[in-house]
């Protein structure tokens, strides 16, 4: 049965068993997601468990415009995001000197640097810095690899915005990885 016939099943007929069937499918991913966001077991099961629920209360508003799996993820970002900006400060914020030139550092300055034998670390602390939309966005295109039209539908903006926020997200993940030496 594909998600979307689960869903449909559940929602006709109220059959509560078969959400289970939904949890086993997509749980790990929620998960993941969760963890992306909050880095620590816990809180991001709490979370995946939160999002399960509101997601079974939500289900019926799933209209079938998307597939199901862009649907979930599309709920769980959104409900991490929300989750992040009211529960936590951002420990760690990259604050630039007024003299610093932006215009000097490409959007390929961290692709460049293979010489240094530590930059995966030095961009996996520089990643830790950015503000979490910034991270978020790059993480849809780079590591999700979702295209710019799946990135609309998750964020719920348009292409023009989807393009923006990444080269943005890029100049600042330069700028952070720069300052690390």
């Amino acid at each position: 049965m594909t998600d979307e016939q689960l869903v449909d099943e559940i929602t006709t007929n109220n059959n509560t068993e078969l959400f289970g069937t939904l949890y086993d499918r997509f749980s790990r991913t929620i998960y993941n997601k969760c963890y992306s966001f909050v880095n620590n077991e816990e809180e991001a099961k709490d979370l995946t468990q939160d999002i399960f629920l509101k997601l079974f209360t939500k289900l019926e508003s799933f209209k079938g415009k998307a597939k199901f799996s862009t649907w979930v993820y599309s709920f769980t970002y959104n409900y991490c995001v929300n989750y992040v900006s009211r529960n936590r400060v951002k420990k760690y914020e990259t604050r630039l000197p007024e003299s610093f030139d932006i215009e000097n550092y490409g959007e390929t300055m961290v692709a460049e640097d293979n010489s240094n034998d530590n930059s995966e670390e030095k961009l996996n602390i520089a990643l830790k810095e950015l503000p979490e939309k910034d991270k978020s966005i790059l993480v849809l295109k780079y590591q999700q690899n979702l295209s710019i039209k799946n990135i609309e539908g998750v964020l719920g903006i348009g292409p023009s915005a989807v393009k923006m926020r990444i080269k943005r997200a890029k100049e600042r993940l330069s700028c952070s990885y720069a300052m690390l030496g």
